[in-house]
């Protein structure tokens, strides 16, 4: 019964955000999406009472209130940081960064490689660190949030070399951001070289987009 539930949930919440995203800059979407988390959140709050003993109305009643403000609070806190992402965004080339919305809790900031790392180098470019610094202050915050930095590289070279340039480049990511302020217990990095290409490798602007370093910013 309790995985029913689960599924049900599951349905629940893919209709609701389908009909949510067509347009990610909208403030109707943004609104829309916070309260898909709200009803969200109170569907799972009344069903986990539900199936944990709390069966009477008044626990219940808690559970789906609980819930409620819970899945609105972070709907809000995304949608919040994500049009402060995006925002930072529009100053540069769209090619250089990118921001996309995965999930209700999750939001991908692609950095081009080219905009930040010189050639077979994994220090920052200068002339980028300020549009970092940006990033930086929209992930200070929130102390509820996970923020994973993964770097990728095209198919030139060996596994081995792109597998290592790729680790060094979500590194200085990830440290720049840490010296900035971004709480270190927050931020994990890794590569995945050249395992995970955007587009075919057979062409210069497929290569270049497949170089780029990847922050995954999650709610918990």
């Amino acid at each position: 019964m309790f995985q029913k539930s689960i599924a049900v949930i599951a349905g629940v919440s893919l209709a609701l955000m389908s009909g949510c995203a067509s347009n990610p800059d909208d403030q109707q979407s943004d609104t829309n999406r916070t309260a898909v988390g709200a009803v969200v959140g109170g569907i799972v709050g009344g069903v986990l009472a539900n199936n944990t003993g709390n069966r009477s109305k008044g626990r219940t009643a808690a559970g789906v209130a609980a819930g409620a403000v819970a899945g609105g609070l972070i709907g809000k806190s995304m949608d919040d940081r994500e049009k402060k992402l995006r925002a930072i965004a529009a100053d540069r080339d769209s090619k250089a960064m990118e921001v996309e919305r995965l999930k209700e809790d999750v939001v991908r900031v692609s950095v081009s490689a080219e905009s930040s790392f010189d050639v077979n180098r994994a220090d920052l470019k200068p002339e980028f660190k300020p549009t970092l610094n940006k990033v930086a202050e929209v992930l200070q915050s929130d102390a509820k949030q996970t923020i994973r930095v993964v770097g990728h590289t095209d198919s030139a070279g060996s596994d081995d070399y792109n597998q290592g340039l790729s680790e060094r480049r979500a590194k200085a990511v990830g440290n720049y951001l840490i010296a900035q302020g971004v709480p270190e217990n927050q931020i994990t990095t890794e590569g995945r070289g050249e395992s995970e290409p955007r587009a075919s490798n057979n062409t210069a602007e497929g290569r270049t987009q497949n170089r780029r370093v990847e922050i995954y910013l999650q709610q918990m």
